[in-house]
């Protein structure tokens, strides 16, 4: 499959028009005539993930982080950005990323999937055009309530983690819980303003987590790791399921920092 008809497969779940004007989702790098035979899926194009591919003889990596966020001026081997663009490059890689795209149709709904949240709702509306309202993250309800620290362990064994950090005493009643993955400390107020009893997010820091407290809702914070590694099985899934002739490989996925 050609580069650019395989970028009109991956479109169809989560159109680039989706993403958020800061963002840079997309072709990255590389040619859209590339004929596509073997897509390695990783969460962060880090140097490891880049050389794995090339190892693997990947014709495309696709990642959910993208590479280039900001404007480029040069392009060589003096920083580790241009380091990795260089051995895409040279290694004929095609690189796509979908990042703010993937986590208003695709993310959202997935991790609100593995809770198995009932009466969902758009958590931060950040699409509206012909009636279409779309965003990031779901609210919806637990298929029962429940304490905040039983909740923690569901999410834990949703999404494979070994551990969260909890804003809330153990026995706190919760239901109705709001859940967006990534870095989800501008949601505090959005998942309060929704009447939520909690907030399953990432990279949350110590003031915010005791305001949200204080202001009524507990927060269990999964690392933005924990939650976002999702992407990878999803498109393996995905990819495998709408083509016949290409190989997947995913990457070995692991937290990328040590508690100790």
């Amino acid at each position: 499959m050609r580069c650019e008809d395989l970028l009109r497969m991956l479109e169809e779940l989560s159109p680039v028009s989706y993403a958020e004007s800061w963002d840079n989702p997309g072709l990255l790098a590389g040619r859209y005539d590339k004929e596509i035979k073997k897509i390695y899926i990783a969460l962060d194009p880090t140097t490891e993930v880049i050389e794995d591919a090339k190892r693997c003889g990947a014709d495309m990596l696709l990642t959910h982080h993208p590479l280039i966020f900001k404007g480029i001026k040069k392009v060589n081997s003096e920083d580790f950005i241009g380091r990795r663009i260089l051995t895409l490059i040279q290694a004929d890689i095609c690189y796509y990323a979908m990042h703010t795209n993937f986590d208003v149709m695709g993310m959202a709904d997935a991790a609100a999937e593995r809770l198995m949240l009932s009466q969902r709702r758009v958590l931060d509306v950040t699409y509206e055009k012909d009636g279409v309202t779309q965003g990031i993250g779901r609210i919806g309800s637990l298929r029962q309530p429940m304490p905040l620290d039983a909740c923690a362990q569901v999410v834990k064994q949703a999404f494979g983690i070994e551990w969260v950090k909890v804003f809330g005493e153990p026995d706190r009643p919760v239901e109705t819980v709001a859940i967006c993955p990534g870095s989800g400390k501008s949601m505090i107020g959005v998942a309060l303003a929704g009447d939520v009893d909690v907030l399953i997010t990432g990279d949350i820091d110590h003031h915010d987590g005791i305001d949200a407290l204080e202001r009524g809702m507990a927060v269990i914070d999964a690392g933005h790791f924990g939650l976002e590694q999702i992407f990878v099985p999803y498109m393996a899934e995905y990819i495998k399921r709408k083509t016949e002739h290409i190989e997947v490989i995913t990457q070995t996925l692991k937290s990328p920092f040590r508690i100790v």
